[in-house]
């Protein structure tokens, strides 16, 4: 059997292990790494439903409703039911959430920085391409794959 270090899924959950650790380091409590990732697609895609909006998250929906409904408590979105399809919430970002956000935004490049430091700017931009590679190339085999557009905007 080879070495455990040698298995890149090993490899892939430490290196997740250590961005999260450096997360909140540089960003603080306030939110957890995945309503980080929902607030920001959020941002981009105002009044999007909440299924597509998971989907842009690459996680699933369950979660993605989880996640919502405690930013919504939170007070830092707003669900609201869709006329045409009562099962359905379009979602907004609040102000305090917008505000929120872009006080995270040094924190988030200081987060980057620190986590790509121990390469060289070259090792960083390849490190980058090839990991986007096997995301892209991959992507079908997650459970809760990334939504490479958005379905439908509320």
């Amino acid at each position: 059997m080879r070495d455990l270090y040698q298995h890149p899924g090993h490899l892939l959950r430490r290196a997740q292990q250590i961005s999260v650790s450096l997360f909140y380091d540089e960003m603080g409590d306030e939110l957890t790494p995945v309503q980080y990732a929902i607030l920001s697609r959020l941002a981009e895609h105002p009044g999007i439903d909440q299924v597509s909006l998971a989907g842009l998250a690459a996680i699933d929906t369950s979660t993605g409703a989880t996640v919502c409904a405690r930013l919504e408590e939170k007070g830092l979105l707003e669900r609201k039911v869709l006329p045409h399809n009562r099962r359905q919430r379009a979602l907004t970002i609040t102000t305090a959430g917008a505000r929120l956000l872009g006080e995270l935004v040094p924190g988030a490049q200081r987060l980057r920085d620190r986590l790509l430091a121990p390469l060289s700017e070259a090792e960083q931009a390849q490190f980058m391409d090839l990991l986007g590679k096997l995301v892209r190339e991959n992507n079908e085999q997650s459970r809760a794959p990334l939504a490479l557009k958005v379905a439908r905007e509320a």
